[in-house]
């Protein structure tokens, strides 16, 4: 599955909605479709390859219709097409004679099959050989390994669809993959300009995810050279990054992207940092915590994140981020920042709210009386809460009206 939840590159992507809920679980940089092409074979009775004989023109009261000879069988429930059978889909296509389609539908009524979708011999050596999705997990690692050659076909059918098998799965199914990869060539397409660059984070993350420990330095490059003002999919290029360097590579990212205001272009000049940079980083936090904690800890995070607390354009979403995570160490830090006037955006204090909400809901140990004893961070919570009740109301009420329970 994997459509539950690249929205990689992506996709994965963690939710920054109010509250301290987590996203679901699709590879996090990547774009999927709505079906790839197996889901779509899988509810077909039939896959049939055509070759087209020619066809009638739709009119004002008719779709038209087209003949197609059948020179292969993928499959065909009950046997009920045979090779050389000539069919006739109402519908017209419009194609040179001798081109060749994918035909395939349920059942045997034609009117109700997929379009004819003209088709190359690779792309049907392609469609007719691949692996159905299945619902066993042990399984389903092993079926996505067949989609690894056709990232970079040049047939963009295969290409496209090769892509989307993997934008629309786990990040838990394409990790066990990792030695499976072409490491070179993901590396190779990462620098490629004529790569899509919807592709981009998603090479970015499997170049960390696969890479040696030498290949940071193509992946630093990539990073800290500004050569766009927005660029699509660079997070999973900084998430893959400190797959690759962990701890080392967030101080990298803290130091280039979260410290400073300002970067360099392609030929050394300081710019601006663009906010989309710094935002890039906290969507490769926000993978790292919840796809890969073991590699940086969970404590470490917490801690580069808190660094864009005084980032007026980000607080409100660092707030919910830290609610989300459970550091409730800065408590006192968002009252001071209640109180200033440089954070008197309604949309911060808001967060702040819903941050002491969440953290003076938080649960404890029940002590030998079977008693619970709340943890000294959510009484903390509560008082300062009703502390914002008597100073702010309205925005304490408003706050709470939209809180994930």
């Amino acid at each position: 599955m994997l459509r539950s939840a690249l929205v990689m590159l992506l996709g994965l992507l963690i939710s920054s909605l109010s509250g301290p809920v987590i996203a679901a679980v699709l590879c996090p940089f990547c774009d999927a479709p709505t079906l790839v092409m197996a889901e779509q074979i899988q509810m077909c009775d039939h896959l049939l390859l055509g070759r087209y004989l020619g066809g009638v023109k739709s009119t004002e009261v008719t779709a038209g219709s087209s003949r197609f000879e059948v020179l292969e069988i993928a499959f065909s429930k009950g046997a009920k097409f045979q090779k050389g059978q000539v069919l006739e889909i109402p519908q017209y296509v419009a194609a040179a004679e001798g081109a060749t389609f994918t035909l395939m539908g349920p059942e045997e009524r034609l009117e109700d099959w997929h379009a004819p979708a003209e088709a190359t011999a690779a792309a049907w050596q392609y469609l007719s050989k691949m692996p159905l999705p299945t619902t066993d997990v042990a399984q389903q690692s092993q079926r996505l390994e067949y989609f690894i050659p056709f990232f970079e076909s040049s047939d963009m059918t295969i290409s496209n669809d090769a892509f989307a098998e993997f934008a629309a799965a786990p990040y838990a199914v394409i990790k066990p993959l990792k030695d499976r990869l072409p490491r070179e060539k993901i590396l190779g397409w990462l620098n490629d300009p004529k790569v899509s660059v919807t592709r981009v984070g998603f090479y970015g993350l499997m170049a960390g995810l696969c890479g040696k420990p030498e290949d940071a330095a193509v992946l630093e490059r990539r990073i800290m050279t500004l050569d766009a003002d927005f660029r699509l999919g660079i997070e999973g290029v900084m998430a893959g990054y400190m797959l690759l360097r962990g701890e080392e590579g967030l101080k990298v990212l803290e130091d280039g992207k979260m410290r400073t205001k300002v970067a360099q272009d392609a030929s050394g000049k300081e710019v601006p940092l663009p906010f989309s940079e710094t935002y890039a980083v906290m969507q490769a936090l926000r993978f790292m915590w919840t796809y890969e904690p073991e590699r940086i800890s969970q404590e470490r995070l917490k801690a580069s994140m808190r660094i864009l607390l005084e980032r007026q354009e980000l607080a409100d979403l660092v707030i919910t981020d830290l609610a989300r995570w459970k550091d409730w160490s800065v408590q006192d830090r968002l009252m001071a920042m209640y109180a200033d006037e440089k954070f008197a955006i309604p949309a911060i204090r808001r967060a702040i709210v819903r941050y002491l909400y969440y953290c003076s809901q938080e649960k404890g140990e029940k002590g030998a009386d079977g008693v619970e004893v709340r943890p000294d961070s959510a009484v903390r919570a509560d008082a300062l809460l009703k502390e914002l009740e008597q100073k702010d109301p309205k925005t304490v009420s408003d706050a709470k009206r939209f809180l994930v329970r």
